[in-house]
């Protein structure tokens, strides 16, 4: 039976939906996270409440890969909204890069949550045993190649946007 939740870990994964629903509806209504729309700014705000409930959360004292996931999440995010729409050595880019920073971030957020997901559910007989588990990995490897063709398919559209505003 996999271990209970502490009440951190309830409030995590309840904070952890906030980003995960904005995250879902900027991609469904924008096809990306956008960082000036009210879900964008709600992702962001999301995002780094739950990477800091994460750091109160571990079997094993110091820093854990998920400390270390959290805090690229958060530097992927905020350096996607913040700083390469900023950056005029990037030029045409800026897009690129603002739209990658969120992908990844949002990519970066659910790594823990699939192998957290399949570890403990069911409750009664969980579908992976842990992070090395070839359920979990096969998982991880679909996650990144829905990342890894999502960005592709967002990238098309930048461009076709940026076609149709050339025009």
């Amino acid at each position: 039976m996999p271990h209970p939740l502490s009440s951190l870990g309830i409030a995590h994964t309840l904070i952890s939906l906030i980003p995960l629903v904005a995250g879902l509806h900027g991609f469904a209504r924008w096809r990306r996270i956008e960082p000036s729309t009210r879900s964008g700014q709600v992702y962001l705000a999301g995002l780094a409440l739950s990477v800091f409930t994460a750091f109160g959360l571990s079997s094993v004292t110091g820093v854990n890969p998920g400390h270390v996931l959290g805090v690229l999440a958060l530097l992927a995010a905020f350096g996607g909204a913040w700083v390469a729409p900023r950056l005029g050595v990037l030029g045409r880019l800026r897009p690129y890069a603002q739209t990658f920073g969120l992908s990844f971030s949002f990519f970066l957020l659910l790594v823990p949550g699939i192998n957290e997901t399949l570890t403990r559910l069911p409750v009664a007989h969980p579908l992976a045993t842990g992070p090395d588990d070839p359920v979990v990995k096969a998982a991880l490897l679909g996650w990144l190649l829905v990342f890894a063709v999502g960005f592709a398919l967002q990238g098309l559209a930048i461009r076709a946007e940026n076609r149709a505003g050339s025009r």
